[in-house]
């Protein structure tokens, strides 16, 4: 051990004395928060992630005895890098998220609350707080608070610190003090004095008005006039003749002056009513005149997209390719809200009607409910973040993408900028807040390239410069952090000192996140780059040179055997953003970070490890770690992380191989041996099933199995069968080819419908003969294998792979398509095998002729083949989506299909992941996390409303049915039951279960 790590290992055991948070100072813990959304990266220290203002106070104590500075983090989605360095971490994301108090209009909140959360909660009582950050899902209140954010509706509810009543704050000392509008009254000489009771509050309250009255007029000149915000502190609007706003002066000061614990946001009224509309222009600068026109109609957000923005929309979502015409060089959303239902149109007639040909605006769409007005914002704050798909080496980088200028003056900025950017030979994609004149200018770069680098720092100082000719500011909402501190004297001028005497008088030893703002390094923008993941370099050659490392890292010495150039680009792809934390109830994303919200449970995370390895930042040997097991198995696999994500990150496929890793060098657990060979236990109990049904419901049987195999004691198991699918299809000959002309279907059973439900199978073999479809049952398949996937457990995996390949290759060459009842077994045969066994030809041939039952038939309806001769089913089902159904991208056919059915009622259930997660939820360590992602699922099949459960996926039955006694049932039972087909399906809504496994 040498002697940072033996220094790293005493503060380790300093701070767990001292607080009751987390404290990481392994290497996995500070690589996870070495990056944020932005383009850098710095491991710090370590992390700490305090559970109480206390905790805060007593870390900042010991960090300033010390000397360690202390970077304070929220969601790390900030793009200028404010939440990095080298000292300590400390995460308000994780504990600190309680909402204290809530009245009449206001809200006590502590830092670590997310924004979209808090107004949910707060628009039950039609209150909000005013401002909307683009990222307002995975935003935090003291993210918004420490850089002032505001968002597009800033026009109608402004910025953060106009809701800012009072902040209660651990100053550099280890202080803890509670700041808000701070009375004065002058002295004998006629200075603003404090007096107030606590000494310390008194001489910072005395310092600061002091520091403010002699520099009043250095103040009112150097900082611009709204709606431009400073680029620095924000120290306008903050000394009065009799108080001295300390909250409002903290606002924006990205945890440079003191750190945040508690925070009173005022509140207001929700609108009752809102209207949108997208204008469309065939240039960008008739675009932006016609926003000064719209902007003196006072609406409340006015946003311009330019060519590229819309046409990366067109690509993305195909109903803005049918509301978008192609040649559309700009956009301009505007919204209005308000009470007066009639007002609201008559604004609404008179902006589409009048104002748009007159601002020669080509064409103009109207959002006539609410679902068209998310549609239309979606425009605005999802596209951006999409634009990261672009192919090559080149991506939008955020850099200079929050100046600002006088609102007026923006047309003919508009095209200074494009000067610029032609002179650094760049393009550059545009969003802008119109009311407040800022633009979201995000250049092309390739910043592992050293001419593009430069690039950067010319473009920087020549759009800087522009921007600071037309009276406009480089920045202010978006914090200074990383990328613009080195600018901000050249912006300020003189004020540049009053900023640095200020930080003075709050943190004396500059340990709170020291060298932003008044940083003085001038190449702090290009010092700090994060590590791009570099290109593979496929040779088994040793370097000409050893002394220089390869430009990838030999993927066998990893244990890895993927192909280099698809974990270099898939590593690659993630920009950080941070998206991925969202606990919004409109996205899945991931279901374990919804129940716990830590770092390391993000997708973000995982990726950080994986390009932390390959860029060296990692050493090998974390593979092998525990504490990397611990982390990968946050991943369960669900492949929603890679549906939602903007960049569609396929972190599924990184994790799989890292937990083969893992696997490869420790071997598999006892316990997940088992979750991967569940069908072992299925095929034994069916020795005698009676004997294993009655273990099943068992008490000391079933605490043995907890103990022994790791199965929950009180999870509700299925039962086992008489006589296997398999079995019975050989007794019905099934599993014989026959020469038959039509339609014919190979169908792969898989575990569950193989052992523990029979008839599922047994019905949709009636439901496709009663379809003209003859069905084949290949007699030498084995299960798909989706938990050995899952677990690491790749050997294994592979194996079930090659012969399944082989197996059902064979089925296809003579004319059979593969149909599976389960969603998972289709999405290892369509995504999983191919990858595994490197796409080879038959298992692209597996692939390309596979489909989900549901997908199968309704395929079927929609060619006019499928016989719709269905008998009534009075009944109301929830339909519950499967995550691996969703990730196959075939929409919702079973659905579907039941719709077809006369006065069945289908309610959609969108109550995210069931939490089940296939044999995840079997386990006992993770049968509470499993409980609390499905919680919201469970109730909804409580409610009295519906009759009965439907949902494809047979691990998201056993989670529907945990707690309840309503059955779920396959959509293919409900066809062939109103079909008339199987009379033993009679009832099948009415059965039940019982309320508890165990007796």
């Amino acid at each position: 051990m040498d002697y940072l790590d033996q220094q790293r290992e005493r503060i380790q055991e300093d701070l767990r004395g001292l607080i009751a948070g987390d404290v990481g100072f392994d290497d996995i813990s500070r690589q996870l928060y070495a990056s944020d959304g932005s383009i850098y990266e710095i491991q710090p220290l370590g992390v700490v992630r305090p559970r109480s203002a206390a905790d805060v106070a007593a870390c900042v104590g010991y960090a300033a005895e010390k000397q360690i500075p202390i970077h304070a983090r929220g969601a790390g989605t900030g793009v200028a890098g404010e939440s990095l360095g080298r000292g300590l971490t400390l995460d308000f994301s994780r504990h600190l998220r309680r909402i204290v108090h809530v009245d009449s209009n206001l809200v006590r909140v502590q830092p670590g609350v997310n924004c979209e959360r808090l107004n949910a909660l707060l628009g039950r009582m039609g209150r909000m707080v005013g401002p909307d950050p683009a990222r307002a899902s995975v935003t935090t209140t003291g993210g918004m608070i420490a850089t002032d954010a505001a968002g597009s509706r800033f026009l109608r509810y402004g910025s953060t610190r106009a809701y800012v009543r009072s902040l209660q704050v651990v100053l550099a000392d280890g202080e803890l003090m509670e700041v808000g509008r701070e009375p004065l009254v002058p002295d004998g000489r006629g200075h603003p004095t404090s007096k107030d009771p606590n000494p310390r509050k008194r001489e910072l309250v005395d310092r600061l008005a002091s520091l403010l009255s002699k520099n009043a007029d250095l103040i009112t000149q150097g900082q611009p006039k709204p709606p431009l915000s400073p680029c620095g502190y924000n120290l306008g609007d903050v000394l009065h003749e009799n108080r001295l706003d300390l909250a409002r002066l903290l606002c924006g000061s990205e945890g440079t002056l003191a750190l945040i614990t508690e925070a009173t946001l005022a509140t207001q009224p929700v609108a009752a009513h809102r209207r949108v509309a997208l204008l469309l222009f065939d240039r960008i600068e008739k675009a932006s005149r016609a926003a000064l026109e719209i902007l003196r109609l006072r609406p409340s957000a006015c946003d311009l997209m330019d060519r590229r923005h819309v046409s990366l929309a067109r690509e993305t979502e195909v109903r803005f390719d049918v509301l978008i015409p192609a040649h559309t060089e700009a956009a301009l959303l505007i919204e209005q809200e308000g009470d007066d239902r009639e007002a609201l149109d008559e604004w609404m007639r008179r902006l589409v009607d009048e104002v748009g040909p007159k601002c020669r605006a080509f064409d103009a769409c109207e959002a006539h409910d609410a679902e068209e007005a998310e549609l239309f914002w979606q425009l605005a704050r999802e596209i951006q973040p999409a634009s990261y798909r672009r192919a090559g080496s080149s991506r939008p980088v955020a850099v200079v993408e929050d100046v600002a200028v006088p609102p007026e003056a923006l047309p003919e900025f508009l095209v200074k900028m494009q000067n610029v950017l032609k002179r650094n030979e760049l393009i550059a994609s545009l969003f802008c807040h119109v009311g407040q004149g800022r633009l979201h200018v995000q250049p092309f770069l390739d910043l592992s390239d050293p001419v593009d680098v430069q690039r950067m720092r010319r473009l920087a100082d020549g759009l800087y410069e522009e921007v600071i000719a037309a009276g406009g500011t480089i920045g202010g909402r978006h914090a200074c952090g990383l990328s613009r501190t080195s600018f901000v004297r050249r912006q300020v001028g003189p004020l540049f000192e009053v900023y640095r005497q200020l930080k003075q008088v709050f943190d004396p030893a500059d340990i709170l996140n020291p060298g932003k703002i008044v940083g003085t390094d001038p190449h702090l923008l290009t010092r700090h780059l994060r590590r791009e993941v570099p290109c593979p370099v496929v040779s088994v050659e040793p370097p000409a040179d050893e002394s220089e490392p390869p430009e990838l890292r030999d993927l066998v010495e990893l244990q890895l055997d993927w192909n280099p150039s698809r974990v270099s680009s898939t590593a690659a792809q993630c920009h950080r953003c941070g998206l991925c934390r969202t606990r919004s109830p409109k996205e899945r994303m991931c279901p374990l970070f919804r129940v716990l919200p830590a770092e390391e449970s993000s997708p973000r995370a995982k990726v950080n490890l994986i390009a932390g390895v390959l860029t060296d930042s990692l050493d090998l040997s974390i593979f092998h770690s525990d504490r990397f097991k611990t982390v990968a198995d946050l991943c369960i696999h669900c492949h929603m992380c890679r549906l939602e994500c903007p960049v569609c990150v396929d972190v599924p496929q990184l994790m799989r191989e890292g937990k083969g890793a893992y696997v490869q060098a420790n071997g598999l657990p006892p316990t997940d041996w088992i979750a991967t060979r569940l069908d072992l236990l299925s095929a034994l109990g069916q020795i005698a099933p009676p004997v294993a049904n009655w273990a099943i419901g068992n008490r000391q049987f079933r605490w043995f199995m907890e103990k022994t195999l790791g199965i929950a004691q009180r999870r509700k198991l299925p039962r086992i069968a008489r006589r296997s699918f398999l079995k019975r299809a050989a007794r019905r000959k099934l599993t014989r080819q026959r020469r038959r002309r039509g339609r014919r279907v190979a169908y792969f059973v898989d575990t569950y419908a193989n052992h523990h439900d029979p008839q599922l199978a047994e019905a949709l073999i009636a439901v496709l003969k009663h379809n003209g479809v003859s069905v084949f049952v290949p007699p030498r398949q084995k299960p798909a294998g989706m938990a050995s996937v899952a677990n690491g457990a790749l050997g294994h995996a592979r194996r079930l792979a090659r012969r399944n390949t082989r197996v059902l290759a064979e089925s296809i060459r003579q004319g059979y398509d593969v149909v599976a009842t389960e969603p998972a077994a289709v999405l290892c045969l369509t995504r999983e095998y191919p990858e595994l066994l490197d796409e080879d030809d038959d298992t692209q041939l597996v692939a390309q002729h596979t489909s989900e039952a549901c997908t199968y038939l309704w395929k079927l309806h929609t060619e006019g083949h499928l016989k719709l001769d269905f008998e009534p089913i009075d009944a109301t089902v929830g339909y519950h989506a499967p995550c691996h159904l969703l990730a196959l991208e075939v929409g919702l056919p079973g659905e579907n299909l039941l719709r077809l059915v006369p006065n069945l009622r289908v309610r959609r259930i969108e109550e995210g992941c069931s939490g089940m997660a296939g044999t995840f939820g079997l386990q006992r360590k993770n049968y509470r996390n499993s409980l609390r992602a499905g919680r919201r699922l469970i109730a909804r099949i409580r409610d009295h409303e519906i009759e009965a459960g439907v949902t494809e996926c047979c691990a998201c039955k056993i989670q529907m049915e945990q707690g309840t006694t309503k059955p779920t049932v396959h959509p293919i039972k409900l066809l062939a039951l109103s079909y008339g087909l199987m009379p033993e399906l009679d009832g099948l809504l009415e059965k039940r279960g019982r309320e508890l496994v165990v007796t």
